[in-house]
């Protein structure tokens, strides 16, 4: 077979990591592409030849090799020079010389006459060189980690709920914590080996795991620009490169940590003392320790910190090889666990033959050992690794253990190999992951839809309250319904593909469809609230869905009283959110009308009001600077009219005092004839509120600057105050045009919506902070018929059910299978029938969980008995 070679100089070649490695390594020659040779050549015709040679470096030596380094370690530096030298286009027979050098593979290095190469480039070259190898290697480390992971878990019996983790777009899992948990899902995928035992550091995997993952694409990206930007390029970002290293070096130790500790705990469960003793004792004098890893780590810290990136790269390349061998032990401790059986019944024959210890294939042992089903992923592999160990025949058992290790090397071409099937095996098993959500999306578990049948129902009280009635649009509207309402949010509308001959799209809120409906029925009033599903084609963030539930209030209609219903949706917003008890939130609220006074005071065009609303609708996110950076550079403000726009917004405080403060004679306001209007309706709403004794809830806030476009009057948004850190849960306010865009007469129309999906996230992160559980279901009985007559238990469920008492049935001959049930189902009551007990003495037991007494009744009277105990 030809052998492999890395080429240089070429016009499409580009140097990358795992080509760096490949020469490093010595698995691969370099070779100079052809066009690269001529400019070589044509260059050289007037310089002296250089010459290199195998032996000992001398002093009149002007490329060094720096001590410190490795062979491979040497061997990197040394091709991303030459790949330097190309790029930079060397007039200089170096170039050559270091290829034919790397080729013949010497264990020492000398150069003379090299006298176009920098300090500086030597520098950078050793720190890339060995920053491309830590690159390959810890991609590698990543997809070898999660094996050995894998089969740990299976060794241990561990819980694998940590790998339920599935990427719902929200931004509350890691992308590559996600990642890890599905890669080993499908290694598991079948598996009858993993348990419940709760196991630390196999319930870290995903977050370590993942955090290596993010760390080596960081190095990675890097690595892509730097290798093929030439060194000259690449002086002066050193410390950009070292800067991506750093946190790869703190993943690798955790990763090590995490690994060492599933080593030792594998190392306790392999069964057989023998077995246990003699991998122990080889563990315990060639595994790298916690201690070895932690000081390795500091050491490489202490390096960055004094900015010897060479060597601090040196020193992550060795605490990476630590790791590595680490995770090597893991998977020999691990498949060693789970082979105890085959491999003490061979070492049990091998004593009684006054053998050494060996490992063989045993037929015998074979039939004899209990069989373990693994996962269809980890079951592959462990058959690669018992085809390459049982190749080599009868082996003593400290000649297995390092021959598996050795096996188990990167730098051999056969683990390589090895890795590449590896990846063959997790993506033929891709068809067996679990099917996934899209992004911006979510699942609701028993105890999720617990949490939110409770809030909905809070909410319709409330609603129902006021007197209002529910409606129900379409989840699709058509296009031109949608359109021309949102401003520049109309980008995030969903379009459906034309099937039918009608341009249709998702609905994007529930007050365009009530308005689309009020104006196709001819309302003239309409008070109504709807609880239904909106959709965006949002970016998906912490508390930000493509799919998510909204909670509209809304009445249209012309009042009989001035500011009356802006009044009553304001107040109904305060009692929803009181009642949901979330804790601690204010409602800022502002005028359409106050704002455009304040446009056209500062001196914004017309034209860019709605523009310009936009921008300051984001000050709760951005500083005042960023906001002013757009409306000058991207809306072509001038700075002097976004700076008086600062002057305006920085209001807020306590609606009275500030109206107040506003209304004032001679105030800028005051002279406005739309802001005038505006402070006058806020003045009728904010004495309403102190009259309902709500007004300490809000807030008068000049920056509300709600950007959908079809606001008129009163607009505000509720913000949570709390920990966690949500955004706005609900907003609202007057659009009284939006109704006549359909055609029809115009209805003025004010309404509130409740950003529902934040608020179950506020309440289940209570939930979680004050340790609850929500009960899954209202079952208050469960009916466990001891034994398997189904028809005794239709029966007496069958009697329950008609009381109206709510049930379910067990029928299973173990009790703890009863009591399991009841126990995580959180039943308060159970009726414990015992098939022979009722047969001949006609009575059951009822049994109260929560204070342990059983009582005997008679089987004709248990549901009455039951009656007066649940409802007394």
């Amino acid at each position: 077979m030809a052998e492999a070679s890395v080429t240089l100089g070429g016009k499409a070649s580009s140097l990358s990591s795992s080509a760096v490695c490949a020469v490093a390594t010595a698995l691969s020659q370099v070779r100079i592409d052809s066009t690269a040779l001529d400019r070589l050549s044509s260059s050289n015709s007037s310089k002296k030849a250089t010459t290199a040679t195998t032996t000992s470096s001398s002093s009149n030596c002007s490329i060094t090799v720096p001590d410190f380094l490795t062979l491979e370690e040497s061997r990197a530096f040394l091709l991303v020079l030459l790949n330097s030298l190309i790029i930079s286009n060397a007039s200089s027979r170096i170039p050559l010389v270091l290829a034919e050098t790397l080729n013949s593979n010497p264990s020492t290095f000398r150069f003379d006459d090299a006298d176009l190469v920098t300090e500086d480039e030597l520098t950078c070259s050793t720190l890339l060189g060995i920053s491309a190898i830590l690159d390959h290697h810890s991609a590698a480390l990543s997809a070898f980690a999660d094996v050995a992971a894998a089969f740990s878990c299976e060794a241990l019996k561990a819980d694998v709920a940590a790998f339920n983790l599935m990427d719902s777009g929200d931004g509350h899992n890691s992308k590559e914590e996600v990642g890890v948990a599905a890669d080993v899902r499908v290694l598991l995928n079948g598996s009858k080996s993993v348990g419940k035992e709760k196991v630390r550091s196999v319930a870290r995997v995903p977050k370590v795991h993942g955090s290596v993952r993010e760390h080596a694409k960081a190095v990675h990206s890097r690595m892509r620009v730097e290798l093929n930007s030439g060194v000259k390029s690449a002086i002066g970002s050193e410390e950009a490169v070292c800067t991506v290293l750093l946190p790869l070096a703190a993943a690798l130790r955790e990763l090590g940590e995490c690994s060492l500790a599933r080593v030792k705990s594998n190392l306790e469960g392999i069964g057989g003392d023998d077995l246990k003793l003699g991998v122990g004792e080889i563990f315990g004098k060639e595994c790298p320790v916690g201690d070895g890893l932690s000081s390795g780590f500091n050491k490489a810290v202490n390096l960055f910190l004094g900015k010897e990136y060479g060597k601090f790269a040196h020193e992550v390349f060795v605490l990476s090889g630590l790791v590595w061998k680490v995770v090597a032990w893991e998977v020999v401790t691990a498949v060693a666990v789970l082979e105890a059986a085959e491999l003490n019944e061979v070492i049990k024959g091998a004593k009684e033959n006054g053998e050494n210890l060996k490992v063989e294939e045993n037929s015998k042992a074979e039939k004899k050992k209990k069989k373990v089903v693994l996962g269809k992923g980890t079951s592959s592999i462990l058959a690669l690794f018992k085809e390459r160990l049982q190749s080599r025949g009868k082996l003593a058992l400290g000649t297995w253990v390092a021959d598996f290790l050795s096996f188990l090397d990167l730098a051999k071409p056969e683990f390589n190999e090895f890795l590449l099937k590896v990846k063959d095996v997790v993506e033929s098993n891709e068809s067996r992951r679990l099917p996934k959500i899209p992004k911006g999306t979510r699942d609701f578990a028993k105890e999720q839809m617990t949490i939110r049948k409770k809030a909905f129902s809070i909410i319709e009280e409330v609603f129902e309250r006021h007197g209002a009635t529910a409606l129900d649009t379409p989840v699709f509207e058509l296009r031109e319904t949608l359109m021309g309402k949102y401003g520049e949010d109309s980008k995030l509308i969903y379009d459906l593909a034309d099937q039918g001959g009608e341009l249709l799209s998702l609905r994007y809120d529930l007050t365009v469809p009530f308005a689309r409906f009020v104006a196709m029925n001819g309302l003239t009033s309409f008070k109504r609230y709807q609880i239904a599903k909106v959709y965006r084609r949002d970016n998906p963030s912490k508390g930000r869905y493509r799919e998510f539930y909204q909670c509209d209030f809304d009445i249209a209609g012309t009042p009989p009283e001035k500011m009356g219903p802006d009044f009553e949706v304001v107040r109904i917003l305060t009692e929803l959110l009181d009642e949901l008890n979330i804790g601690e939130y204010e409602i800022k609220l502002n005028h359409r009308k106050l704002l455009d006074g304040m446009m056209q005071i500062c001196g914004v065009p017309p034209e860019k009001f709605r523009t310009i609303c936009s921008s300051i609708d984001k000050l709760d996110k951005q500083s005042f600077q960023q906001i002013k950076k757009e409306m000058v550079e991207e809306k072509g403000l001038t700075a002097e009219t976004a700076d008086r726009i600062e002057t305006f917004v920085k209001e807020k405080g306590s609606p009275l005092a500030l109206l107040s403060k506003f209304i004032q004679e001679g105030s800028d306001f005051s002279k406005h004839e739309g802001a005038s209007e505006a402070l006058k309706e806020l003045e009728i709403l904010f004495i309403a509120l102190e009259k309902s004794k709500r007004i300490d809830k809000v807030v008068f806030d000049l920056s509300l600057a709600r950007g959908l476009d079809y606001y008129t009057g009163v607009i505000f948004e509720a913000v949570f105050k709390g920990g966690t850190q949500v955004g706005s849960i609900a907003a609202g306010g007057r659009y009284d045009n939006l109704i006549g865009m359909f055609g029809s007469k115009t209805v003025p129309a004010v309404g509130v919506s409740l950003g529902i999906e934040r608020v179950f996230a506020i309440m289940e992160q209570q939930q979680k902070d004050q340790n609850q559980l929500a009960r899954p279901t209202k079952t208050e009985v469960l009916v466990s018929v001891l034994g398997n007559d189904l028809t005794l238990a239709a029966e007496l469920a069958g009697e329950l059910w008609d009381a109206g008492v709510k049930a379910e049935f067990l029928v299973h001959k173990r009790r703890t299978k009863h009591f399991e049930y009841a126990k995580e189902s959180r039943i308060p009551w159970m009726v414990l029938v015992y098939e022979q007990e009722v047969k001949e003495e006609g009575v059951v037991q009822l049994k109260d969980l929560e204070a342990n007494i059983d009582i005997k009744t008679p089987r004709t009277g248990f549901v009455e008995e039951l009656r007066k105990r649940l409802y007394p």
